[in-house]
């Protein structure tokens, strides 16, 4: 059965792009959807100078199309691993990737605001975490190796292994946020036009070699094994 159309819109205002992900459900992931993040992406860094990531209100992202997911191993380790491709391709963006956190951001969803430069969440009663431990999946590779770079120290071992789950106040002193606003797009679409305006694309680019690339290209080599050992995982 194919998929309906991904449910994706992209504004350029500005220097600023900003891709919003609305299915009217949960935003999950699924291979149309991922499909469009490619494309959308790269037009972004072709006509500006800074990404907004943004969910509809009350939903940023609930994690992988679980209709895929239960399809078995094959289908759950392919339509993963483009995931997995997607969030390298967003921490390497040449352009600045700012989130707006518009609600629950659960597995993948947490994922995208890992590879995310700065990340603004939207005060409210939302779920912000990497829940698969506790629905009987073991994290992958790739999702464990953004934590470390991205969450703090301390918390690591509650948000991965124990899988703890965070309200945005809660997300922002462990590491998925740095922002908690009223309205996190209205914040997103500010701090990325601050973004744009003084941060040099040279400098930008190059710096995310010495501080991502290493990183990036290690979960790539890895993503076979990675994929591999996550099919099989309970």
């Amino acid at each position: 059965m194919s998929e309906s159309p991904a449910p994706l819109s992209y504004a350029l205002e500005g220097d600023v792009a900003t891709i919003t992900m609305d299915d009217g459900k949960a935003n999950a992931l699924s291979h149309d959807l991922l499909n469009e993040l490619f494309t959308l992406t790269d037009r972004a860094v072709a006509e500006a100078k800074a990404l907004v990531l943004a969910g509809r209100p009350g939903k940023f992202c609930a994690g992988f199309d679980l209709a895929v997911m239960r399809q078995g191993p094959e289908a759950s380790q392919e339509l993963t691993a483009k995931g997995a491709r997607y969030a390298m391709h967003l921490y390497t963006l040449p352009i600045p990737v700012v989130a707006a956190c518009t609600g629950h951001a659960l597995a993948a969803g947490a994922i995208l605001l890992m590879a995310s430069d700065w990340r603004i969440g939207t005060a409210g009663d939302f779920k912000i975490g990497l829940n698969e431990v506790a629905i009987g999946m073991s994290l992958p590779d790739f999702a464990t190796t953004l934590a470390k770079e991205r969450l703090t120290t301390t918390q690591l071992t509650a948000a991965t292994n124990l899988a703890t789950i965070y309200d945005p106040a809660g997300a922002r002193s462990t590491g998925y946020l740095d922002e908690v606003a009223d309205d996190a797009l209205v914040a997103a679409a500010a701090k990325a036009a601050e973004l744009a305006a003084y941060v040099t694309s040279t400098g930008f680019s190059g710096t995310r070699r010495t501080t991502r690339a290493q990183v990036a290209e290690g979960i790539l080599a890895r993503l076979d094994d990675d994929m591999a050992f996550f099919s099989i995982s309970d």
